[in-house]
């Protein structure tokens, strides 16, 4: 169902907006999976061997597989999937079904006898005009702060983007918030809203920057603007964990 609405949002776009988008800003596929019980081998068989070298061929170089710090119950999985545009999230599920060597390496996964998760959750982004690709960090120690935010209506959320872009992220940059991407919600739960990732070596870098970033001058500037009030009804926080074989 997801991904028929999905699919429907593409459709309903002009020519003039996909055009604009084509130029400029990536798409950022977010699946959440809930693991049963003692299902992460195959799952990570399946990403591994399947999944993410189809992508791969596509051309998506950069597919992200978290799970969370503190290990939930049950085991979730984050994968993030970011797409050159939205022309080409619509091309990727053709693809996956004409490539044989996808089909052929997912015939163990699809022939399990019993179910690997109970359900998975997709969300669609497009990325900021502020942040218009995937900021790629380097592959040493990191964790990751995935943040939701909640607005009270469409305006809202299109108002505190505008404050990224219009110096919020700029701030994120010197405050060391290290980002990998901001992106607008227009599929998935949660609406509306919006939705960043950004990246630290540990716990205690993060906690230093966002000290730095709550006492930096711009911010309270900003954070008292008339036209900035009332944008972010709840904020929702996971921190996340590279597996090995993490693109991201």
């Amino acid at each position: 169902m997801k991904h028929f609405i999905a699919i429907a949002l593409l459709a309903s776009l002009t020519t003039s907006e996909l055009a604009a988008q084509e130029k400029s800003k990536e798409v950022y596929e977010l699946r959440v999976y809930e693991l049963t019980m003692g299902s992460l081998s195959h799952m990570e068989s399946y990403f591994t061997k399947a999944l993410i070298p189809a992508l791969n061929r596509q051309g998506v170089k950069n597919v992200g597989v978290f799970r969370e710090i503190g290990k939930s119950e049950p085991a979730k999985m984050y994968v993030l999937i970011p797409h050159a545009s939205m022309t080409e999230y619509g091309k990727s599920r053709e693809a996956l079904r004409k490539d044989s060597e996808y089909q052929t390496a997912s015939e163990a996964y699809n022939q399990l006898a019993s179910p690997v998760y109970g359900r998975y959750e997709t969300s669609l982004m497009v990325a900021f005009d502020g942040l218009p690709s995937m900021i790629v960090p380097d592959n040493s120690e990191r964790i990751f702060e995935l943040r939701t935010y909640q607005g009270y209506s469409d305006d809202a959320v299109r108002r505190k983007i505008r404050m990224f872009n219009e110096g919020e992220l700029d701030i994120f940059y010197r405050t060391k918030l290290n980002p990998v991407y901001f992106g607008e919600m227009i599929s998935g739960k949660d609406l509306p809203c919006l939705q960043y990732m950004i990246t630290f070596r540990n716990m205690e870098e993060r906690d230093t920057n966002w000290k730095a970033f709550s006492a930096d001058p711009d911010w309270a500037r900003m954070s008292k603007d008339p036209q900035y009030a009332n944008t972010v009804s709840k904020i929702l926080r996971v921190f996340l964990e590279p597996l090995p074989y993490s693109q991201i």
